[in-house]
């Protein structure tokens, strides 16, 4: 290069590359490349330095690196599981809740999960809406006054120049029914060097504004990725934090509990741990609810109430979010009969007239 620096790593994007870089065997080539012309691959140079080609089992390779499973789907999986489609009013709106609606304004991510539930739809082409579909978009909101919350995602809104970013916020921001502004994002953890002054400085407004943070595995929490977050932080930026339950990433006490541990030592507040969205190809990752369920009320009292997320499973038809953790109290005549994280049990009498 002209000033002699070095050329920025670029992410890797096809099968041939990731073999290149020792990701993946030669001999998988053929397999993955039907993969990769099926459903779209980028590795960061962030994410790829993380993985262990030597580790058959290395949760940050499951999550990124294409598997010939992927082209094996089954009658249950969808290609819209949470129904996007039918609940679209104008393009890069989904209105599913009364009170809050999502804003998609491009499809691209830094990284493609091998278990994203709108696999069908993001890639590097990007979707990302043209000026006159933003302004449409952005104009929806405007004249829904019931939708008190904007939510961005995509794709990963942070792949947006802080400029465009900025325009979104200031727009949503200047609604005055808009209460809270939302981010859905991996990049700080998968492509920290994009979370700049500038970003951080985009995300400037007076509106409520929570940035929640996609991670599955503590070894995601590299020391860029600290600093990403540390950086949003001191801007003023909440920090929500949000996984998927994964076979082979997240679905033993010790995994689940290094996350959540890595979530709060980062300032980041674990939300929602979700059931896994039944995509296409993506059985390999499906973890039973009631397994879902025991591992999280093995973690109640190890673990401070702050790690405590909301296990949901967003359900088909876009019916939302159902709560589906573990329950530790079960009604009996006369009261309710509670659990002790803690070991031990507690019988709570009903008051006079209550029941």
């Amino acid at each position: 290069m002209p000033d002699g620096s070095l050329p920025t790593p670029r992410p890797l994007r096809d099968a041939d590359a990731l073999a290149d870089a020792g990701l993946v065997p030669p001999a998988a080539l053929p397999a993955l490349r039907r993969v990769a012309a099926r459903y779209a691959v980028s590795v960061t140079p962030a994410m790829a330095a993380l993985i262990d080609p030597a580790d058959p089992a290395d949760p940050i390779a499951a999550q990124y690196l294409p598997h010939a499973a992927e082209l094996e789907a089954t009658d249950q999986e969808r290609a819209d599981p949470i129904a996007d489609h039918p609940h679209t009013p104008v393009k890069g709106v989904t209105h599913r809740y009364p009170d809050r609606a999502l804003l998609k304004p491009l499809l691209a991510c830094p990284v493609y999960c091998r278990f994203c539930f709108r696999r069908e739809q993001v890639g590097p082409a990007g979707g990302v809406l043209g000026e006159a579909e933003l302004e449409a978009a952005l104009d929806w909101f405007a004249a829904h006054p019931d939708v008190r919350e904007a939510i961005l995602t995509g794709g990963d809104p942070l792949m947006l120049s802080p400029r465009r970013l900025r325009h979104i916020v200031g727009r949503l921001s200047a609604m005055p029914h808009i209460e809270i502004i939302r981010l859905h994002t991996r990049v700080p953890v998968a492509d920290p060097a994009r979370v700049t002054a500038a970003m951080a400085e985009a995300l400037d407004t007076e509106t409520a504004l929570f940035l929640c943070l996609h991670a599955n595995h503590a070894r995601e929490f590299t020391a860029d990725a600290r600093a990403a977050l540390r950086r949003l932080s001191r801007a003023g930026v909440a920090l929500l934090g949000q996984s998927v339950l994964l076979r082979g990433v997240n679905d033993t006490p010790g995994a689940m509990e290094g996350l959540l541990r890595a979530m709060l030592a980062n300032r980041v507040k674990p939300y929602y741990l979700h059931q896994l969205d039944r995509a296409p190809g993506t059985a390999r990752f499906e973890v039973p609810i009631a397994e879902g369920r025991a591992l999280l009320a093995g973690l109640r009292g190890r673990l401070t109430g702050l790690a405590w997320p909301t296990y949901a499973l967003d359900l088909p038809e876009g019916q939302g979010k159902a709560p589906i953790g573990p329950d530790f109290a079960e009604r009996q005549e006369g009261g309710w009969s509670v659990r002790g994280p803690l070991g031990g049990a507690h019988f709570q009498p009903d008051r006079a007239g209550e029941g």
